[in-house]
């Protein structure tokens, strides 16, 4: 076979596990330190490799994050493995990087009124806030990546302009960040909503600076998933078990199924360094967990 009759090769798609953070944060009974701990280890032991493992947030707003040093500390160290932690300022980025944090995440919003909601504060608040962040990240080294939470509709405010999404992203990359996730926070947009966010952000940042989040309220995450694709990107967050949702955004529902994702990345020729079938036995037990037929999150 020659060269140019030689089959293309899919890019690598990269998975971002937001479980540990994005899952069980809204979560209202407690779960036990050990339990998240033994969570990201079965997810670490899916073959994922970039995991969201705790946010170093107040837990007077957020309760079920409270033990972040400890899981951040206690959670498995091995080659090739990103454990990262979602901080909103300063004081949280210490923290994090005390706790042996290997990448953070901040988070900041294209929508004004969830902006008030979620820091409040404004987004120029807020993105002021993120600079002395950076400035830490840049003294250890460590990766920064920013979230744009509703980058297609508010559940304030509606629709929300592209070029919202876009001013948010740049203003992100100037900062420093490494990369930029564009956020359907409530699960509502479209394929043709993505594509129309994608290119008004893609005039002024490569794919390779964004990543999609895709909540899978009506069942479109995939389908973004795809149009996001074709523009480029190749890094998307995911949700083992489809935990998840946001306090700040009513009725969204869970983050797009870690399974769901990988099944559909294998059926499209994407190779990918999970596990499937070890991935189906931690969902299982978390969707039994969610059901209310087993105590414990994970085994």
């Amino acid at each position: 076979m020659t060269s140019q009759s030689r089959p293309r090769e899919k890019p690598a798609i990269r998975i971002v596990e937001v479980g540990p953070r994005d899952g069980l944060q809204n979560e209202k009974t407690p779960i036990p330190t050990v339990e998240k701990i033994a969570l990201i280890t079965a997810l670490a032991d899916c073959g994922l490799q970039a995991i969201e493992a705790t946010a170093f947030v107040s837990p007077r707003w957020v309760p079920q994050m409270a033990d972040h040093d400890t899981v951040m500390r206690d959670a498995p160290r091995r080659s090739g493995l990103i454990l990262s932690a979602l901080v909103p300022n300063e004081a949280g980025a210490k923290a994090a990087l005390a706790a042996g944090a290997q990448e953070l995440a901040v988070f900041a919003s294209a929508s004004e009124s969830f902006a008030q909601k979620n820091t409040n504060c404004s987004i120029a608040e807020s993105l002021a806030r993120f600079e002395p962040v950076m400035a830490l990240a840049r003294a250890h080294a460590i990766p920064v990546r920013g979230y744009i939470s509703c980058s297609v509709h508010c559940p304030y405010e509606g629709a929300i302009h592209p070029d919202a999404v876009a001013r948010v992203a740049v203003a992100l990359q100037a900062l420093g960040c490494r990369e930029m996730a564009i956020s359907d926070t409530i699960g509502t947009a479209h394929p043709e909503e993505i594509l129309r966010v994608l290119q008004t952000v893609l005039r002024d940042l490569e794919p390779s600076q964004l990543a999609g989040h895709y909540h899978d309220t009506h069942g479109r995450a995939l389908a973004n998933v795809k149009a996001s694709i074709d523009m480029g990107l190749r890094v998307f967050d995911a949700a083992a078990g489809g935990l998840g949702g946001c306090p700040y955004a009513p009725g969204a529902a869970g983050n797009l199924r870690t399974g769901h994702l990988v099944s559909f990345l294998v059926e499209q020729g994407y190779e990918t360094p999970i596990d499937s079938q070890r991935l189906a036995d931690v969902e299982r037990h978390i969707l039994e967990w969610k059901s209310g037929h087993s105590a414990q999150l994970i085994a």
